[in-house]
């Protein structure tokens, strides 16, 4: 699965590991530590999933998954912490997060335990993404056409997930690029479109239609 997250963790040698380790399951963190910064960036930005700290320099993350919840943003949270008594956890879930998970962690769970919480966001219970005879794999990020395995760059990857969570809807320009870049990121101006070429040439040309002054969808008609 293809997400950009927020990443709330004061600890930055542990943030940069989780980036790091979660990068590699094609999770695109953007981090903050503290409360303020972690308010500012959700009221600015929409990311697909959270992963809260609870203890943060300037209060608890509790804060901010209330603040969250409390304007209906609905957006996963994943709390991380070292506070992992039953009392702590009871509070979390009953705060609002979706899932929760002390510390020390394994960083394939922590993968895993967000591709299900975004999966349960979007309605899915299954990391499969089918259509057009092709079959997504979210969790082992493979591609299967017609039975036959299509290798895919990670941002090939990314945009034609993207597509496939939504068939048949138009995707604009800048919410692909949101998929392949973090907020602090510099943007290729031709990105996508060099992306969909690929994506085109590996799959058919008719697959991925271009809605001219859109963006792109992936044509669902079997």
């Amino acid at each position: 699965m293809t997400v950009r997250i927020l990443l709330v963790e004061d600890d930055e040698v542990l943030l940069d590991g989780i980036k790091a380790g979660l990068s590699l399951h094609g999770i695109h963190a953007d981090a903050v530590g503290t409360c303020e910064d972690a308010h500012a960036a959700l009221r600015a930005n929409s990311f697909g999933a959270v992963v809260l700290d609870l203890m943060l320099p300037d209060g608890s993350g509790l804060s901010v998954l209330k603040e969250l919840r409390g304007r209906g943003d609905r957006t996963p949270v994943l709390l991380l912490t070292a506070r992992d008594a039953v009392e702590d956890r009871v509070a979390g879930l009953d705060g609002g997060a979706d899932d929760y998970l002390g510390k020390p962690f394994d960083l394939e769970e922590v993968a895993a335990r967000l591709r299900a919480i975004v999966r349960r966001a979007q309605g899915r219970s299954s990391p499969l993404l089918e259509c057009r005879g092709l079959i997504l794999d979210q969790a082992r990020r493979s591609l299967m056409r017609d039975g036959h395995p299509v290798p895919l760059s990670r941002r090939e990857f990314a945009i034609l997930e993207a597509l496939m969570e939504r068939p048949g809807i138009v995707l604009s320009k800048d919410s692909l690029q949101e998929r392949l870049y973090g907020w602090q990121e510099e943007v290729e101006s031709n990105a996508v479109e060099v992306h969909i070429h690929n994506l085109r040439t590996k799959i058919g040309r008719d697959v991925i239609q271009t809605v001219r002054g859109s963006g792109y969808r992936l044509d669902a008609a079997t």
